[in-house]
């Protein structure tokens, strides 16, 4: 089923430590394409973006930072965030798409609460850095037997863009991915 941007919101958890760990440099080097593709996210399909955790403006794209809510906290806390649960009461959100530092550990067990919590969950796995890369397949099994989707950053824009059927997004989203 595709995922209405209207009805969906994005989280980083500890965004400034993905660049900065013992990730693969071609792991790092997706990182960075797909974060460049994040302002887009906000700007064409309106969907909001939050971060916690670990989090320096400096390190992200600037059009990015800008459109994107800092919250205080770290990601095991993000469910118990006052600031975050207001602003999800108060929205039509229903899909929580997630990435960040580290996966297995923080980012799993943000997921596994938008799980409990009702929420359909999608994980960013180009956005989705493991502290271990050994534990990165146990990770994305044990969070899809929880119905955990995973997909990318270019095929969300496209599943968002293909929701709203608004030929102008779809064009915008396609231009960008080309």
């Amino acid at each position: 089923m595709l995922a209405d941007p209207r009805q969906s919101l994005l989280v980083l958890i500890n965004p400034a430590r993905a660049g900065s760990h013992a990730a693969s440099g071609e792991f790092i080097a997706r990182w960075r394409e797909s974060l460049a593709l994040l302002p887009a996210v906000f700007e064409i399909l309106g969907v909001g973006v939050h971060a916690i955790g670990d989090f320096d403006a400096a390190l992200l794209p600037a059009e990015l930072a800008r459109s994107m809510t800092s919250l205080e906290g770290d990601g095991l806390s993000l469910w118990r965030n006052e600031q975050f649960r207001t602003s999800i009461a108060t929205s039509n959100v229903s899909v929580i798409f997630l990435g960040g530092a580290f996966l297995e550990e923080e980012v799993f067990i943000a997921a596994l609460e938008a799980v409990r919590l009702g929420y359909d969950v999608r994980l960013l796995a180009d956005l989705a850095v493991a502290r271990s890369e050994a534990d990165r397949s146990l990770v994305l099994d044990r969070l899809a037997l929880h119905g955990v989707l995973t997909t990318t950053v270019r095929q969300a824009l496209l599943e968002w863009a293909v929701c709203l059927d608004d030929a102008i997004s779809t064009q915008r989203v396609v231009k960008l991915l080309s």
